[in-house]
Formats: C-alpha cells, sequence, structure tokens
C-alpha cells in the first residue's frame, strides 16, 4: 500500500576481510558468523552501467552457497539472479557509525559507490509491521551523526527515510509529531550533504500514491530541494513506467530534481487480488524488475537500483516471517518469475 511497509532493521554485524562490516537481521537465523563469509562466489556488475557495490555476503549470496552444498544447482542459479546484484545496505539503529564505515570502505575497496537506505525516524511506519525508529529526535540526530563520521569521504548514495513524507501527507503519521518530522529530515539531508562524495535521495512515495499536488510542498519542507533527488516505489510493487510518470510530475515540482526508483520486485507489476489493504505485503506472483543501473529510459532517472532487498519479508503475512527477515521460498519465486 505504502512505500515502505516491510523492511525491517538489522542490528547483527558480520566482517568480511578486514573491511567490511556486514548488517544482517537480528532475528533472521540466516547464520551471520563474523568469521566466515558466504562461500558462494558472487561477482561485482559492470562498472559503466552499474556503480554500486554488491555485497559478496549478504542472504541471497548465503542462500546460494547453501543450495550449492545441497547439490540444488537450478534453485542456486536462480537466487543467484538476487545475489550478484547491488541492492541496499540498511543501517540498524545500534552502531551506524561503525556498519557505515564498513559498508562504504568494502565498496571503496572495491572500486564502488555504497548504497546505503537510513530507516529510522522516530514514530517510524505508524506503528504497523516495521514500527520502531529512534527514541526522540536527539537519538535520531546522533543516530545520523553516527552513520555521516562512518562514510566519511567515501563515494556514497543514501536512500533517506522511505514513507517518512509520505506518511506526514496521507495521515498516517499524527500531526504532533510533524514538525519535528520535517526538522529532523532537513537536518539529515544538511548533514549527509556537507560529506564530500554523498548523494541523497529523499524518499517520495510511490506511484500508487498518486497525488504529486499534495506532497511536493511536504517534500520542501522536509528540505528536499537541498537534497541531490528524491526516491520512488521503495520496497513497492508499480512498474518502471508508471514510476518514471509520478517522478516526472513530482520533479516539475519540486525544482526539477532528478530522482531513483527502486526496480527490485516490479517485474510484474502491483497485486491486485486478496485484501486491499495488504496488497503491499509479501503479494504472490510477483518477479524481479530490471537490474540496477545507471542507463535508465529517462534523464531525469538517475538509476534503477534495488532499495529493498528482494528476498526479504515485508511482515508477518501470508506466511512470511517478521518485516526484513530473509524468506528463501518467497525469493525464488521471485527470481523464477523474472525474465
Amino acid at each position: 500500500m505504502y512505500g515502505m511497509r516491510g523492511a525491517g532493521m538489522r542490528t547483527s554485524a558480520a566482517v568480511l576481510g578486514a573491511a567490511l562490516l556486514v548488517a544482517g537481521c537480528s532475528s533472521s537465523g540466516d547464520g551471520d558468523d563474523p568469521d566466515k563469509g558466504s562461500g558462494a562466489r558472487i561477482g561485482q556488475q559492470p562498472k559503466a552501467t552499474d556503480p554500486f557495490w554488491v555485497n559478496p555476503d549478504g542472504s541471497a549470496a548465503r542462500q546460494v552457497a547453501a543450495y550449492e552444498k545441497n547439490g540444488e544447482s537450478e534453485d542456486a542459479e536462480q537466487i543467484r539472479k538476487i545475489a550478484e546484484q547491488p541492492t541496499g545496505q540498511w543501517i540498524g539503529p545500534e552502531n551506524p557509525e561503525a556498519e557505515a564505515r564498513g559498508f562504504t570502505e568494502a565498496a571503496d575497496k572495491a572500486g564502488r559507490t555504497a548504497l546505503l537506505v537510513l530507516y529510522n525516524i522516530p514514530h517510524r511506519d505508524c506503528g504497523q509491521y516495521s514500527q520502531g525508529g529512534a527514541a526522540d529526535g536527539n537519538a535520531y540526530r546522533s543516530w545520523i551523526d553516527g552513520v555521516a563520521a562512518g562514510i566519511g569521504d567515501r563515494s556514497t548514495s543514501v536512500i533517506l527515510e522511505p514513507d517518512a513524507v509520505l506518511h506526514l501527507v496521507d495521515g498516517c503519521t499524527p500531526e504532533e509529531f510533524h514538525e519535528e518530522r520535517y526538522a529532523l529530515l532537513t537536518e539529515a539531508i544538511g548533514k549527509l550533504k556537507a560529506l564530500k562524495n554523498t548523494k541523497v535521495y529523499l524518499d517520495a512515495g510511490n506511484a500508487g500514491w498518486g497525488h504529486p499536488d499534495q506532497i511536493f510542498e511536504p517534500l520542501k519542507w522536509a528540505g528536499a530541494e537541498q537534497a541531490d533527488g528524491f526516491s520512488v516505489n521503495v520496497s513497492n510493487f508499480y512498474s518502471t513506467e508508471d514510476s518514471i510518470a509520478y517522478g516526472k510530475q513530482l520533479s516539475a515540482k519540486v525544482g526539477g530534481k532528478p530522482f531513483v526508483i527502486d526496480t527490485s520486485r516490479n517485474g510484474n507489476g502491483p497485486y491486485t487480488g486478496g485484501d486491499a489493504a495488504e496488497r503491499w505485503c509479501n503479494p504472490p506472483g510477483r518477479a524481479l524488475g530490471e537490474t540496477p543501473t545507471t542507463k535508465t529510459a529517462d534523464g531525469l532517472v538517475d538509476a534503477y537500483v534495488w532499495v529493498k532487498r528482494p528476498g526479504e519479508s515485508d511482515g508477518e503475512c501470508k506466511g512470511g516471517p517478521k518485516a526484513g527477515q530473509w524468506w528463501a521460498a518467497y525469493a525464488l519465486k521471485l527470481a523464477q518469475a523474472s525474465k
């Protein structure tokens, strides 16, 4: 229904080589071990079309290794469709500086740009599957300071607070929290933009929302004009075509800002069956979308990115585990349904 529900938060960490600190879901049970990586052979994509870093030790890479170990080669090759694409690295609430440093150092070592997702705004997700966030405004400011310190001068693109502005507009976030949230987002953009090589994309909802006239001013109040652009379709399923149309309408109202599109699971478009209130949550019959690239179909689109990590649950619906946990069966279906 909305852009973000179900990304979850990651709080555990694993070290890959000497420099990489990998965030994983603290309750995912997928065996993060500080002393060993996934064991799968995971490469980077061609830098000219896809400059973002592929984490060779993410949940999908570990699943590839597990399938290969069990002799399930066909399933391993399907999940490799996910494992060999760059996906957003979601910074957890507990160790923002260490996690941001680990990811950006690993990306820098590979000559790539890290893609980080910051999802810790107070009163996050209106008490639904991905509820939580920083305890208060000062805690959030300290968390952002930690992220910025961890990034340093390394090449990084940041997706800032999926759904945070949209939920101010659609009535989901109570009025009493609005003023603080606008201030926190504006300050976060300023802090991150002060870094030497960091781009910031403030989240702006999705094509299913369909009301650029209602959200463009709140985006400005949240500091969008100081950001590099905005993101659309995060964790959602709307087609790239529809997302481009929505983004271009919005761009025209916020100074011609470019945008990025989450294409991670939009290969078959949105789900239209079942309960309309939960069509966004682990919908069946979906597919991986266009692979991440900066070679897009429109000049205003900076990149197609996989912000949501395909194969991670949206929440405890339709038989899925908690939000953010790896769900191998769902990941396999996404991959098998993709072109």
